[in-house]
Formats: structure tokens, sequence, C-alpha cells
């Protein structure tokens, strides 16, 4: 049987003042299409949150999805906090994940 990956990540802009949530199956192709490719009015383009700070990896897609819900529902403070369980600073990871 084929191993799945799915992704719930959280993007930021530059200044760190804004998150995004979402769920992919490809990361690194996903964090690009932010970058350059969603449409104008899409919120990461309004927003310039092209920064990968967080991402989890599950196998389910349906797992992936109730992660998302589950953290999309959060206070912002609650979600800095699970960023900085994993990167403390907020370090952009884009480059980070072009191997996963």
């Amino acid at each position: 049987m084929k191993d799945h990956n799915y992704f719930v990540y959280i993007m930021t802009n530059f200044n760190k003042t804004v998150v995004y949530v979402g769920v992919t199956n490809d990361l690194a192709i996903r964090v690009e299409q932010h970058k350059n490719g969603d449409s104008p009015l899409s919120f990461t383009k309004k927003y310039s949150c092209f920064y990968l700070v967080y991402y989890e990896r599950y196998q389910y897609i349906n797992d992936a999805i109730d992660r998302e819900k589950e953290i999309k529902g959060w206070s912002r403070i609650k979600k800095n906090t699970l960023i900085e369980t994993e990167n403390k600073e907020w370090r952009f990871l884009n480059d980070e994940i072009l191997d996963i």
C-alpha cells in the first residue's frame, strides 16, 4: 500500500502579522503557488502570506482536513503557540521543504 502525505501548514507575511492555515498533498508546490500562482483576490496574495512557518504531516486526508479545521478555529495566540512549539524564532521554512 502506498504511503500518502498530506500536510497542514501555516503561512505568514514578512512582518509576521497575519497567518493562514491550509492543507495540501504537496507542500513544496503549494507554497510556490501561494507565492506565484494564487488569484490576486486570494487571502494569501492580499496579505502577502508567502512564508511557511509551520507544518504537520498526515497519512490520511481526513485527518489533515480535521486538523486544519481545528487550527483555523483557534485564537491567534493559540496558533502562535503552536508555531512556536516547533519554530520558536518563526524562521521561514520555504527552502527547507523542497525535499519532503
